[in-house]
């Protein structure tokens, strides 16, 4: 009797355990699939976010013998790719938020709509230059040049900054069910700190692609990421605990002191 009792435990706790390493298993192949997926979205977006470059660049110009391109091209390039490999190891879920992006991924109309303008003048922002380099219509120092560029790496590192201290920077407007308010970091000089960086390189374009036409375009795109961040601000006021209050706290939006 006891044996038989015995035996029954050994067989139910043999079955247990056969189960528990098929779902830690089945888990781990979900867990693989689900990196893999994230790899080959990153790559992929990469390399159709370079190509795309290239071609608002290129074509216009009309030529390839455009080395302020070529130089900006590496520093932006170069800038993601780091920024990418660092969340790829370290936060896959904000690249996995980040890679969720741009008019279809939004979820209110309204950021839709912004997001649609927005992107219409980022491509200006780089057309406008390469037609400028076709047509001669300005001439930029090389100094200017590279402090453009410059700008550029710049605003890459301050969106790096933010990203490693706010999880939640998603590439579109939602809260998260465990997200929280965050005050620390650049959080408590600016609300946007990760569009002060972005206004930053996008300022640096025009600059590093050798035009003065295409700062035309570059406030364009300011007053629409002003527009988003308003926008988005009054949604964070309804849906996220505790960022009205953060607003009293942190005054400027943008720029210390003046925005």
């Amino acid at each position: 009797m006891a044996e038989s009792c015995w035996a029954r435990a050994a067989s139910a706790s043999w079955r247990y355990n056969e189960v528990s390493r098929g779902d830690r298993f089945a888990r781990s192949r979900r867990d693989r699939a689900s990196v893999n997926d994230l790899k080959r979205k990153t790559i992929v977006g990469f390399v159709q976010l370079i190509c795309l470059l290239g071609i608002l660049l290129f074509l216009p110009a009309w030529t390839l013998d455009y080395w302020q391109a070529w130089l900006y091209l590496f520093v932006f390039g170069a800038s993601t790719a780091v920024i990418s490999v660092y969340l790829w190891n370290k936060d896959p879920q904000l690249l996995e938020r980040r890679i969720n992006a741009g008019p279809t991924a939004e979820k209110e109309t309204s950021q839709k709509v912004i997001q649609a303008i927005a992107a219409i003048a980022f491509a200006g922002v780089m057309v406008v230059p390469a037609l400028d380099r076709r047509f001669a219509w300005s001439h930029v120092p090389v100094p200017i040049v590279i402090a453009g560029d410059v700008l550029v790496a710049l605003g890459f590192l301050i969106i790096f900054v933010v990203f490693r201290e706010n999880t939640f920077t998603a590439a579109i407007i939602e809260v998260a069910d465990d997200q929280k308010v965050i005050s620390t970091g650049p959080y408590a000089i600016v609300r946007h700190p990760m569009y002060s960086g972005g206004l930053i390189m996008l300022f640096g374009t025009p600059l590093a692609l050798g035009s003065w036409w295409g700062l035309l375009m570059f406030i364009a795109l300011a007053l629409a990421i002003v527009w988003r961040l308003r926008d988005e601000e009054k949604f964070l006021s309804i849906n996220l605990p505790g960022y009205s209050e953060y607003r009293h706290q942190v005054r400027y939006r943008l720029v210390p002191l003046v925005f």
